[in-house]
């Protein structure tokens, strides 16, 4: 028997399209289905400016097929030189919707990031002013820290005096993995929202290292135990405006996941619609979906809800979805969620 739901088109407010001949490989796999996404800026080098993003825009618009409708998000880098005029200027214009913050270090080309973050505070004081969000990768990155505890300790030592200093600052937590990071959320009632992955609500540490490493299952931050992930899922579904889909889809080419020291990142732009299907329905919380996807990430950023439409349709066949995407001289793994899937975007 066919099923079918009909949503707002989503958004994703999480994306890495990277450059050049990847972005002209991937960029249709997300615009296949999103109106809209926010723009990593962690390129080489980072989009550190107004100029930058401006420029950074117009290749992501020149790489769009011309049957495809896509809005790029842009957004700023934040470095301790940031230039709180420029940030300002470029908001003003309506070029970024967000500033970037990366603890340096924490993940794929963040050695550019935030390593005193006093040296940030004007920056963050014009953002709070002009009501410009900040976009948080909230992970410490101390050395004595246990990597599965980095988004807790995030939270005390770094988020939770930000926003004190800060008030009226809004923040994204993107890509949570904790429950730490879902009961924070919970207990701030403004200014405070978080996006949740695709692959976070599907996988654990389990996953990722049972049976031997699975490259394609390592991302940043890395998945954590079952009781996070249960966590997460109890948030997506439940309707609570804070929390959105941001996929943090992000490709790497197979040569550099497949290596003995294997980049982070899982590659969910190709069916992340159907793997939520799949994630909500097994919740018993498909109504919820079109929240989770296509409202509270506008509501959150002043944005409209998107006007067109998507259907997603359930058939007794598994759905078959495309285990590679050409990429230049090399292929992008798409994710794999470990069992069937019968939904897809129709």
């Amino acid at each position: 028997m066919t099923q079918s739901l009909t949503i707002a088109r989503p958004d994703d407010w999480h994306l890495h399209l990277r450059d050049g001949a990847m972005l002209v490989a991937v960029l249709p796999e997300t615009a296949r289905h999103f109106a809209r996404a926010i723009i990593m800026p962690n390129l080489v080098p980072p989009v550190v400016t107004g100029a930058q993003a401006a420029a950074y825009r117009d290749r992501i618009l020149a790489a769009l097929p011309a049957d495809m409708s896509f809005t790029p998000l842009m957004t700023l880098y934040l470095t301790e030189d940031t230039d709180p005029d420029d940030v300002a200027a470029a908001h003003a214009s309506g070029l970024i919707k967000a500033v970037k913050l990366y603890p340096a270090g924490a993940t794929t080309n963040s050695a550019s990031g935030v390593a005193n973050f006093e040296n940030v505070r004007a920056t963050l004081d014009r953002m709070a002013e002009i009501g410009l969000p900040l976009c948080v990768h909230g992970e410490v990155t101390d050395a004595d820290i246990d990597i599965f505890d980095r988004e807790a300790v995030f939270i005390d030592r770094v988020l939770d005096p930000i926003r004190k200093a800060t008030p009226g600052l809004r923040v994204i937590m993107e890509h949570i993995t904790t429950s730490n990071g879902v009961d924070y959320v919970k207990s701030n009632a403004t200014d405070l929202g978080a996006t949740i992955t695709t692959h976070h609500l599907i996988i654990n540490r389990n996953h990722l290292l049972v049976g031997g490493i699975k490259p394609h299952y390592y991302c940043l931050p890395v998945a954590k135990r079952e009781e996070h992930r249960l966590a997460l899922r109890a948030a997506a579904t439940s309707g609570d405006a804070r929390f959105f889909l941001g996929t943090d889809s992000a490709p790497h080419m197979d040569a550099l996941k497949e290596h003995a020291c294997g980049c982070a990142g899982c590659f969910t732009a190709t069916n992340t619609m159907a793997l939520l299907a799949h994630v909500f329905e097994e919740d018993g919380a498909l109504d919820q979906l079109e929240a989770f996807a296509s409202q509270n990430g506008p509501a959150f950023y002043g944005l409209p809800t998107n006007s067109d439409t998507i259907t997603l349709t359930k058939s007794e066949a598994p759905t078959i979805f495309p285990s590679k995407i050409d990429a230049g001289d090399d292929t992008v793994t798409v994710f794999d969620p470990g069992f069937p899937v019968h939904w897809d975007v129709t």
